[in-house]
């Protein structure tokens, strides 16, 4: 199958300085939390081969975290009646690529991951608990690592492979995660050096990726969502994957400069 890829990168965290400091976060314009570019028909159409061919790698939902799934797909569904080029109705939406996905409400992830091209993860904070928890999620395009290892865990252990995510970062992190306001999202962007512009790339603990050029640029648009009725903090993940060469001149120098990881 041909890589799936973007013509551009609507933002560009190393040349923001707003987004340079960890965790840079910014809130969300209103109505821009879920987004349709010009690679949803490509990405969907993964997705949906994903979900049906490979459900127990892609999506995962602890017992705890049902309540915050079922909330989230009434979400996802009141967020695209307002968004150009979908038809919500009873039983089925039509997406803007033209396919009808039937609303199952007893698969709420599943349905809710068909729906959008971003994936959705579920942290809750348990009572008496010092951090969120990864409850729920349907992640079919993980950049280096496994929805297996992560679900059940809370934030530090879930970062525990990312060198910059010390107790500082953590605390600061959960801090962010308590303030969340529902009517106040917030968003980051990352971005990343990669050989191959596969979407899906899991990879597990310790398992690096391999050494020689990288040249296609991976950034993902996270966003925090705070759900009303269950606390739930929603985070989304919007992939962009692109050629390197693609970018404007100026900020290619800088990403190249930046060692490629940025």
């Amino acid at each position: 199958m041909d890589p799936v890829l973007h013509h551009t990168l609507p933002e560009a965290r190393w040349m923001d300085p707003r987004l340079a400091r960890l965790p840079g976060m910014l809130p969300v314009a209103p109505g821009d939390w879920l987004r349709v570019d010009e690679a949803f028909a490509g990405q969907m159409s993964l997705r949906d081969a994903l979900i049906a061919d490979r459900r127990d790698a892609v999506i995962a939902l602890t017992d705890a975290g049902r309540p915050a799934a079922d909330e989230l797909m009434d979400r996802v569904l009141a967020e695209v009646a307002g968004m150009p080029g979908y038809a919500v109705a009873a039983e089925a939406v039509t997406r803007p690529d033209g396919v009808t996905v039937p609303l199952d409400r007893a698969d709420p992830l599943g349905t809710a991951g068909r729906l959008v091209q971003c994936d959705l993860c579920l942290l809750e904070r348990p009572e008496g608990g010092a951090e969120h928890v990864l409850t729920g999620a349907v992640l079919c395009f993980p950049a280096s690592w496994t929805l297996a290892e992560k679900i059940g865990r809370p934030l530090l252990r879930i970062h525990a492979p990312v060198a910059d995510y010390d107790a500082d970062l953590a605390a600061r992190v959960q801090r962010l995660f308590d303030a969340i306001r529902p009517e106040t999202p917030l968003w980051r962007m990352n971005a990343l050096a990669y050989a191959d512009p596969s979407l899906h790339q899991p990879r597990r603990e310790g398992e690096a990726r391999a050494p020689g050029p990288r040249p296609f640029l991976r950034s993902e648009r996270q966003c925090l969502v705070r759900l009303p009725r269950s606390g739930a903090v929603v985070f989304s993940i919007h992939t962009y994957v692109l050629p390197i060469a693609s970018l404007p001149e100026p900020a290619r120098q800088r990403f190249l400069a930046q060692g490629q990881d940025a």
